[in-house]
């Protein structure tokens, strides 16, 4: 039961975090915060909410980040909306609207029947005053008790082999997170946090927006596409004390700072120098850290593979960073170690309160299904019953849907999803991310995708064009020379079996879902000639 109040408490402290944003302290790339309402009260409501609701239709609770969640949020509700930077809202698309007005100043912006809004704000402080006429206090400010066993949040996967399904986390799955990073001490009173992640993935709800509340630290919302270029400006002015983030910002790092540094001729040399050597890793690890703010005590990474290159350099440099595993059914943390216990090649080690299995259809497999089970992981699917009983076995373990392996120790190694994998036609498993990783990596690639074309490989890639029409490079002639060379150096990093046999240009950045990891199911058909 305590449990579960924590977890509402934290759940509706979010009005709070989000509506006492100093916009005068905010860092330069972040921007307002949209407020909406979607509340209607039912039968066992408060009384003096009940009366706001009969006169005002809607009162004013929910609160969301974007136009986007506003759109899907009311699409079809009858609600009052508070929002800043509606200068993008589209009303005529949202038919259940009837009004906005702003924060800042509180003005009508939009109003579909003429009075609501004016007679909401004309009356605000006089039914104020009627319902608190002492003022609205602490004791004025009542919560639902739930117990742990209830559902409390509905969280989408990404959607990425697929189309999108409901996660029912209960309060248990929630507490289950919180108070693992609350033990472990990732963040403490008073640490700052930068949250880029969007609230809605599992990981920001969980350790950006939940456990930062639930100790008291400062957090930090991100308001634009956090880009490399944005977020390492963003860590210059906050100075987190943790960063959470996902491989791409620490390879475009080293893509774009430390291998051009560390491929130069004279240093080259120099670092093959004992003792010299030494002192180039301490000095490069030093201006890693002061350009990621200075202040953190380690990096998490997650949420997809990381270029074993790169892993392996800020390894050896003894850079302060840790790669974790989780997924939204369960909340969503798996596995994790502190980066001074980390385990290179791992995914860090099954939390104490989870237990882990590897499955294998054969004994003398390799790899086999990552499977779960323990206080982090969901109840079901929402309104999905087939689904829920096929991500399930038969004695209670979920089916993680990712290949890996598990040492004695309790560290886990993932090698690619399940779905994902390609079986070669000489029987060898070859998981995609680990190639698209690679590839991502090399000169003037921002994206791909790997793909099966007629029993080969098939490397769909993104350019980086901006970057080449900053260099002149961008035409049909030199983008076939950079790639064909880069398919050369891919080809020889991998086994024969991995080799790709294309690259092949895609004119688009790849479709994403909210969580920004590619929606593969999309590009089946591109497989075809």
């Amino acid at each position: 039961m305590i449990k579960s109040r924590i977890i509402y408490l934290l759940l509706t402290a979010l009005v709070l975090l989000l509506s006492s944003c100093d916009k005068e302290s905010k860092l330069s790339p972040t921007e307002d915060l949209g407020i909406v309402d979607m509340f209607s009260p039912d039968e066992n409501a408060d009384p003096r909410v009940k009366t706001m609701y009969n006169d005002y239709g809607v009162w004013v609770r929910t609160y969301f980040s974007s136009i986007d969640e506003l759109t899907n949020a009311i699409l079809a509700q009858d609600a009052l909306v508070a929002m800043r930077g509606a200068e993008n809202l589209e009303e005529e698309k949202l038919t259940g609207l009837r009004g906005v007005f702003s924060l800042t100043d509180f003005r009508c912006l939009y109003q579909r029947d003429g009075e609501t809004i004016q007679k909401f704000l004309k009356n605000t402080d006089k039914e104020m005053h009627a319902l608190y006429p002492k003022g609205f206090t602490r004791e004025d400010v009542q919560y639902t008790t739930l117990s742990n066993d209830k559902v409390m949040l509905l969280n989408y996967t990404s959607g990425t082999t697929g189309f999108s399904k409901g996660v029912m986390l209960t309060g248990n799955n929630l507490a289950g997170n919180v108070t693992f990073g609350i033990r472990t001490e990732l963040l403490k009173k008073g640490d700052k946090v930068l949250s880029f992640l969007p609230l809605a993935h599992a990981y920001g709800c969980a350790f950006d927006f939940l456990t930062a509340t639930a100790v008291g630290t400062h957090v930090t919302l991100l308001g634009k596409t956090p880009s490399p270029k944005i977020i390492m400006k963003a860590f210059e002015e906050v100075k987190p004390n943790l960063i959470i983030t996902v491989p791409l910002v620490i390879e475009k790092i080293y893509k774009n700072i430390i291998q051009p540094l560390i491929n130069k001729k004279g240093m080259k040399w120099a670092l093959n120098i004992p003792l010299l050597d030494t002192q180039i890793y301490n000095q490069i690890r030093k201006r890693l850290i002061d350009a990621l703010g200075g202040r953190f005590k380690e990096i998490i990474i997650g949420g997809a593979a990381m270029d074993k290159e790169v892993e392996e350099f800020f390894y050896k440099i003894k850079f302060p960073f840790t790669i974790g595993y989780g997924m939204t059914e369960c909340g969503p943390l798996i596995s994790y170690a502190p980066w001074d216990e980390f385990v290179l090649g791992s995914s860090g080690k099954i939390l104490d309160i989870m237990e882990a299995r590897i499955y294998k259809e054969t004994p003398e497999a390799e790899t086999g299904e990552i499977q779960v089970r323990g206080e982090n992981v969901m109840v079901g699917y929402y309104k999905n019953q087939e689904a829920t009983q096929e991500v399930f076995t038969q004695d209670g373990w979920l089916r993680t849907g990712d290949l890996g392996s598990m040492d004695s120790n309790g560290n886990i190694f993932i090698r690619g999803r399940l779905k994902t994998m390609i079986l070669s036609s000489s029987g060898q498993n070859i998981f995609p991310e680990e190639l698209e990783t690679k590839l991502n990596n090399l000169p003037f690639i921002l994206e791909s995708l790997v793909i099966e074309r007629n029993k080969k490989l098939v490397a769909l890639v993104y350019a980086d064009y901006e970057a080449l029409d900053s260099l002149g490079l961008n035409n049909p002639d030199n983008l076939k020379t950079i790639m064909d060379e880069n398919l050369k150096n891919l080809n020889s990093n991998v086994a024969a079996y991995e080799k790709i046999s294309k690259i092949q240009l895609y004119p688009t950045e790849f479709e994403k879902t909210p969580k920004r990891s590619i929606k593969r199911y999309l590009y089946n058909s591109i497989a075809v000639d």
